[in-house]
């Protein structure tokens, strides 16, 4: 049977399709990019839906597998692909390392992060209203403390999230994290832990780092040139 280039649903603006993107880009498994633009409401149609009826991205279809979830897709392809190693260890104890990271990751780094981001953002854009300042502080003291977190807990002890090289944990949280540059927030700045991190992510995976960020960085631009 022939294979089929996996094929991968993703918008740019979401964190966890540009974690997703970066690893297929460095990994080299073969693969496809099926655009799908959130803004437009491109999830919510029929198609779509019967893909993924939670309608979110990013989806994976795989010679008829279909697989939701970032978590799920990054960590199914490096056991299914020939990948290096130390995106998600074969070995029991460096892998439960990865997947310690990754729990944490859904219920501390990504819903503190994108509260942020929904209530300096994506709020104000969607409503034409001024932001919360009150609700704002608070979900900003919220990252903070999750900051403070991620640099003793796991970047403590090695120059890695999960250990001495860069695994699907740093994609996920890397992502997570950028996602605040659209407006015009960098929680890395006043951070030479995290900064150092960021620097060693993007040595790591090179200029795929920069093409999947690069739809952000426009966001960005927009917004400065409005200011």
């Amino acid at each position: 049977m022939v294979r089929r280039p996996v094929q991968v649903y993703l918008d740019l603006l979401s964190q966890p399709c540009r974690a997703l993107h970066v690893l297929l880009s460095c990994t080299g498994v073969p693969h496809t990019v099926r655009a799908v633009a959130l803004r437009r409401g491109e999830n919510r149609t029929p198609e779509f839906t019967k893909l993924n009826p939670m309608q979110k991205v990013p989806v994976m279809e795989d010679n008829g597998f279909v697989l939701t979830e970032s978590d799920a897709i990054m960590k199914y392809l490096c056991n299914k692909y020939d990948v290096p190693e130390h995106w998600y260890p074969r070995q029991p104890e460096r892998r439960a390392r990865v997947d310690e990271y990754t729990a944490w990751h859904h219920t501390n780094t990504r819903p503190h992060a994108a509260r942020v981001f929904i209530l300096e953002v994506l709020l104000p854009s969607q409503t034409v209203s001024p932001v919360d300042e009150a609700r704002l502080s608070r979900a900003v003291s919220q990252l903070e403390d999750t900051l403070d977190q991620l640099e003793s807990m796991f970047l403590g002890r090695q120059p890695f999230l999960c250990g001495d090289d860069i695994s699907v944990a740093d994609l996920l949280a890397v992502c997570e994290l950028m996602q605040l540059l659209a407006g015009g927030r960098d929680v890395m700045e006043r951070r030479p832990q995290l900064q150092r991190w960021r620097s060693r992510v993007q040595a790591a995976v090179g200029e795929a780092f920069h093409r999947a960020h690069a739809v952000l960085y426009g966001v960005r631009e927009r917004r400065e040139a409005k200011l």
